[in-house]
């Protein structure tokens, strides 16, 4: 009788094959050996591009050679970031050293600049601001004739979202051209341009409007605020006592002050001739919140 196979208990299990591992793409680093060289082994990491822009200084800017020449405004569409930097950089020439040469192209530029500082590149950005400042100081309320006020008004709103990034050096340059700004213009004009964005739903571009527009305050007199309108003024400024960030309460107490100083330039009870004015033209809170900024006087 034949007896049946038994299975042999110390056989080898077996076990399906386990999948490769897909190799890995080594990024070459650059290191350092401890002596401070850097290891010969090592594929070395290219230098970006970045570092070919030199940030030139307006006082260090130079004229150009040629400057009737028209090529930079070519040059300000080419598709290469690192060209239209150079083609700004000469627009920057153009506007300090000939700016009656860069006038019938400045619609364009401006347009140029808002499209720069659009782009992701930071360079390009901060070269784009910088040309702002430069033409703000070389034109100042030429922006706001007929030709160019739309495209003005893109830019400076393109300025104020830059303030508000949370890059460092973007926003200390739009800072630094946002005070290029009010130097170079008239405050009543300006005010009125930078008024609707204290309202805008962004805090931090309401916080970077409102300080221009202390600014603005700030050189103006008392005609100057009447034309513009005082109760507006107040009104928009207890507006803005009340906003979250602490840059647009410390503008909205400047603007105060500004007012007041104004108003009771010629007043012999000045306390008693603001509070009755206030009280009188604004509501209750309102009036409150700007009589206790002024109290300390």
């Amino acid at each position: 009788m034949a007896m049946a196979l038994r299975p042999i208990d110390n056989a080898l299990p077996v076990t399906p094959e386990r999948p490769k591992k897909q190799a890995k793409v080594a990024v070459p680093v650059q290191k350092r050996s401890d002596s401070g060289v850097n290891d010969e082994n090592q594929a070395p990491v290219p230098p970006s591009t970045d570092a070919a822009i030199d940030y030139v200084s307006s006082e260090n800017l130079k004229p150009l050679t040629d400057p009737d020449s028209n090529n930079f405004i070519e040059e300000l569409d080419s598709k290469d970031w690192v060209k239209v930097c150079e083609s700004l950089n000469n627009a920057r020439r153009l506007a300090i050293f000939h700016s009656d040469i860069l006038l019938p192209s400045l619609e364009k530029v401006i347009a140029i600049l808002m499209k720069s500082m659009k782009n992701p590149r930071s360079a390009l950005i901060k070269t784009s601001i910088m040309a702002s400042s430069d033409i703000f100081n070389a034109f100042g309320d030429l922006l706001l004739e007929t030709h160019t006020t739309n495209a003005f008004d893109q830019l400076l709103l393109q300025l104020l979202l830059k303030a508000s990034q949370d890059k460092k050096f973007v926003c200390e340059e739009a800072d630094k051209a946002l005070k290029a700004l009010v130097k170079s213009m008239t405050a009543l004009p300006l005010l009125q341009k930078l008024k609707p964005y204290v309202s805008h739903s962004n805090l931090r571009v309401r916080a970077k409007a409102a300080i221009p527009i202390s600014n603005c305050v700030s050189k103006m007199d008392l005609e100057e605020m009447n034309q513009y309108g005082i109760v507006p003024l107040l009104q928009m400024a207890a507006d803005l006592l009340n906003d979250r960030l602490p840059e647009a309460r410390e503008a909205a107490r400047s603007i105060v002050m500004g007012v007041f100083k104004a108003f009771t330039a010629n007043e012999e009870e000045k306390q008693e001739a603001w509070q009755s004015f206030c009280q009188t033209n604004l509501s209750p809170i309102q009036a409150q919140s700007l009589l206790k900024v002024t109290s300390s006087l």
